[in-house]
């Protein structure tokens, strides 16, 4: 494709806090094997306390500091992007010089709304984030060559089909990508996987920071999932596996608690063999990741997935109880 034919993109970073990435973030993005007036970039900045703003400031980008979530971000940019293609990238990922060349040449298709690339890990030498980018890689290599949803944290998108679909959802802070594929999807849309074109992203370095994340993923799943009952089943991203994980664990804990009493004393065995067929599931999980990459330290994702269930599980609970405390208050105004 000329260079005069490439479609013009207006990319999307939205941001908050990242004054640790979004430097080379940015450097990914104006360093693309790509004409430079050929896009813009727009960076969204959620009020950051930190040097997010200064250090973008630095580079040729519009730079809009708002206290947005992410979905509101988007939408509130799409008003001063100037193209009819959008871009959208994480403020802790990069992208290979390539990737914007890569992607393009696949809008052509009329039921095609966007396409992303492939995902590897920025942090690979350490073990936590090494064993999430193995198991995300897992996951994606299940999609063929178009899917119904994809993550934002590096997709480009018709200008036209976004406009269509309403826009991003702004009551969802996590999943607002898989409740918009959703809508794509419903309309005969379809979004091309085109992993050769990478994009390499910080996954989590800790526990910590990883069970806070797929708490904020819990609480808003319950809610994405009463929008979309159908999404329960899972997809090629998010199998029914993964979503059905909390819900043993919620038996597991309700028939160890209801065990303490001794004409329920049997419900301890139900509990326990539970959790062991859970755990050797796990293992085995582990073990497949680990013979695929040849690496040992991905048995690390034993622990993972306890953490990802129940911090799910925990996510839905607190999000149930808000939904409750919020009605109880309706019914008393």
């Amino acid at each position: 494709m000329a260079s005069e034919e490439l479609p013009k993109v207006s990319i999307i970073v939205a941001a908050r806090n990242s004054a640790d990435t979004i430097g080379e973030c940015l450097r990914s993005l104006f360093e693309q094997n790509y004409p430079l007036k050929h896009f813009e970039v727009l960076v969204m900045d959620g009020c950051s306390t930190d040097d997010t703003v200064k250090i973008a400031e630095c580079f040729p980008a519009q730079v809009f500091s708002l206290p947005f979530n992410a979905p509101a971000a988007y939408n509130y940019a799409l008003k001063f992007a100037r193209f009819p293609v959008v871009g959208f990238v994480d403020a802790d990922a990069k992208v290979e010089r390539n990737w914007l060349l890569k992607l393009v040449v696949h809008l052509g298709e009329p039921t095609v709304a966007g396409v992303s690339g492939g995902i590897e890990t920025w942090n690979f030498e350490n073990l936590w984030a090494r064993s999430i980018g193995y198991e995300l890689k897992v996951r994606y290599r299940r999609l063929g060559a178009y899917t119904g949803r994809i993550a934002t944290m590096n997709l480009l998108l018709k200008r036209s089909v976004i406009e269509e679909v309403g826009g991003w959802d702004e009551t969802f802070p996590s999943q607002y990508d898989t409740d918009f594929g959703f809508r794509l999807s419903q309309r005969g849309y379809k979004i091309a996987y085109v992993p050769e074109a990478k994009c390499f992203h910080l996954h989590r370095g800790t526990l910590g920071a990883y069970w806070r994340q797929q708490l904020q993923y819990g609480k808003n799943t319950l809610r994405l999932y009463f929008k979309h009952g159908r999404l329960a089943r899972g997809d090629e991203i998010t199998d029914f596996g993964m979503n059905i994980q909390p819900l043993v664990f919620l038996v597991i804990f309700s028939f160890a608690f209801l065990g303490i009493w001794d004409m329920l004393r049997f419900l301890w065995l139900v509990a326990g063999g539970l959790f062991v067929i859970t755990f050797v599931y796990f293992v085995v999980s582990a073990v497949r990741v680990s013979l695929k990459f040849r690496d040992w330290s991905a048995m690390r994702l034993v622990v993972l997935y306890f953490v990802r269930a129940f911090a799910w599980l925990s996510g839905a609970a607190l999000a149930a109880l808000s939904f409750l405390r919020h009605k109880r208050r309706l019914k008393k105004q």
